[in-house]
């Protein structure tokens, strides 16, 4: 395996490279399944029929903490990234977890926030609307459940293997991954939530 130390650790063999664009077409599929979920809801968002619509049941408070979280998250895993580059495994891996640990809170309060919307009548078979919205909001909290053992399991190889091309190619692809949530949770706050609220 030829490593091409002018590149940066996790793009310095071919492998590496192939993996990362396997990575961007990989979230070009999670692009479609975004949209389609979003398309779905932007058709679906009137049909409320007997239950509650989006202005009543969304309350700005927890959406905010969500929104603060991840995109703090978001900076946090573009610190770990820098630090890696840099060679500071341990100032990575701090800030890998300190993202992993804003991703249990933002799971945290949503899973507060599907409570909330049970307990006021907007379940999943209250009406078209209600149906869409969880679905797509479970869409995205699924993500970052996922998101957070998988992080949790590239930590644990950076502490057995340390900084190589492998581990630095897993941790570069894990923090794409989790800026296309931030992304997508952009996406949900202005359309979803924002819209929801006027």
């Amino acid at each position: 395996m030829k490593i091409d130390h002018s590149l940066p650790l996790e793009y310095s063999t071919e492998e590496n490279r192939l993996k990362i664009l396997g990575f961007w077409i990989f979230l070009g599929a999670e692009i479609m399944l975004f949209a389609t979920l979003f398309a779905s809801y932007f058709v679906l968002v009137d049909r409320t029929g007997n239950g509650p619509s989006g202005a009543e049941i969304f309350e700005i408070t927890p959406v905010l903490i969500e929104t603060i979280l991840l995109l703090t998250s978001s900076f946090t895993i573009g610190l770990a990234i820098h630090a890696m580059r840099l060679g500071r495994q341990k100032a990575m891996l701090a800030f890998f977890g300190i993202t992993l640990v804003l991703g249990l809170a933002f799971l945290g309060v949503e899973i507060y926030e599907f409570f909330h919307y049970v307990h006021v009548g907007a379940g999943l078979q209250t009406s078209a609307f209600t149906a869409i919205l969880l679905t797509t909001l479970g869409t995205h909290g699924a993500h970052v459940a996922f998101g957070l053992v998988w992080g949790l399991f590239i930590m644990l190889q950076v502490k057995k293997h340390g900084l190589t091309s492998k581990t630095a190619n897993k941790s570069f692809i894990f923090s794409l991954y989790w800026h296309f949530l931030d992304v997508v949770w952009i996406f949900i706050f202005s359309f979803v939530y924002l819209k929801g609220m006027m």
